[in-house]
């Protein structure tokens, strides 16, 4: 791309830069968004991505390449929530990687703590336990999932506010995400979301969450826009199981 089409990568959002330049495009803004890091930090954030790129490369979410849901939580996490921690940013890359392809990582082991010890001998103990902070455990087949993933996210965030940063992005891209999903899975969807609302509102406004007034602002002003949008999903489907 030329320089000027950087310069309007550098201030598009996410979501437009998806649906105008799919994946090469968001490639592109975070090239931009790490140019200006420590070149260590920023070929570590490279080798995340190459990672995630390997790991995920068969995957798809609904009508794109997976890894443009990886790439926009990082980007999220680095422009909008201004976040310059190169370690928060290949966990962001590398948040669905123990949760989706643990064998992958571990050679054959289905083994959660196994792939984690990968990831933390490739990039470090604290990108491990970030990751393992988001990653859902294997849940107990006689409760709903949906009840035991907002336990997850409850507790494995309480005590963990770098690892919150990661969630709101993803729980963002997986919100906005919804404008792109049909049929029954877009009910179920806005089900197992909603409820997770306001704990991740009471999550990314304690004190303790790394992130200034602004981006908690930021946040929270789509958590409820998101909150709206569920809200309204749910009673579409209510209405036509009453229909």
């Amino acid at each position: 791309m030329n320089g000027d089409q950087q310069r309007l990568l550098a201030t598009m959002p996410l979501h437009a830069i998806t649906s105008t330049y799919g994946e090469a495009g968001l490639r592109e803004r975070f090239a931009v968004e790490i140019a200006s890091w420590a070149e260590g930090d920023r070929l570590r954030m490279e080798r995340a991505l190459d990672l995630a790129t390997r790991l995920h490369a068969d995957d798809r979410r609904d009508r794109e390449p997976y890894i443009n849901h990886l790439l926009r939580v990082a980007i999220r996490i680095m422009s909008h929530y201004r976040v310059r921690d190169a370690d928060v940013v290949c966990a962001a890359l590398l948040h669905d990687a123990v949760e989706d392809h643990v064998a992958e990582l571990t050679g054959g082991r289905d083994e959660q703590p196994a792939a984690l010890a990968v990831l933390a001998d490739q990039f470090g103990r604290r990108v491990a336990e970030l990751v393992g902070a988001v990653t859902n455990p294997p849940y107990a087949p006689d409760r709903d999932q949906d009840e035991q993933y907002r336990e997850h996210v409850a507790d494995s965030l309480r005590d963990n506010p770098w690892a919150r940063i990661i969630k709101a992005s993803d729980f963002t891209d997986n919100g906005v995400g919804l404008i792109h999903t049909t049929g029954p899975r877009l009910y179920r969807l806005a089900g197992k979301y909603a409820p997770l609302v306001p704990v991740l509102r009471e999550l990314v406004a304690r004190p303790d969450t790394p992130l200034d007034d602004a981006a908690k602002e930021h946040i929270l002003a789509q958590l409820d826009r998101a909150a709206d949008r569920f809200a309204a999903l749910r009673g579409d489907a209510a209405a036509g199981d009453a229909g």
